[in-house]
């Protein structure tokens, strides 16, 4: 998933690479990383629209078709729930303070984290 991210995945194809059950490999992915096969492939997908974003040479919808997703709203949607503010304000945001950071800390640094019932984990 974290190679592929762009790419149309599911559960049944994940479980079959795995030659697991689609419902063994769900129980046993949530139990390895925390969190389901669908919102960890959307965190990865959101974290690589933050960076294309920054960038800002792209719109909103080419960054949403580029990253994998098929639906402008429903990318919009999980984009705001990870980072706090829609893509489209994150893009129109100066991201000049984070040029010198190497790529590789910058992504740890941008990482979307899930936000619950207005906590920050």
């Amino acid at each position: 998933m974290d190679r592929e991210y762009d790419q149309p995945l599911d559960v049944p194809a994940l479980a079959a690479t795995a030659l697991m059950s689609p419902g063994h490999f769900s129980r046993s992915f949530r139990a390895a990383y925390g969190e389901t096969p669908y919102s960890y492939l959307m965190t990865r997908r959101i974290e690589r629209a933050k960076a294309l974003l920054r960038r800002g040479d792209l719109s909103v919808t080419d960054v949403c078709m580029s990253v994998g997703c098929t639906s402008l709203g429903s990318f919009s949607t999980r984009f705001t729930e990870l980072v706090g503010e829609s893509p489209s304000a994150y893009r129109a945001r100066d991201h000049a303070d984070g040029e010198p950071i190497p790529a590789c800390v910058a992504k740890i640094r941008t990482r979307p984290v899930r936000r619950t019932q207005g906590r920050f984990p």
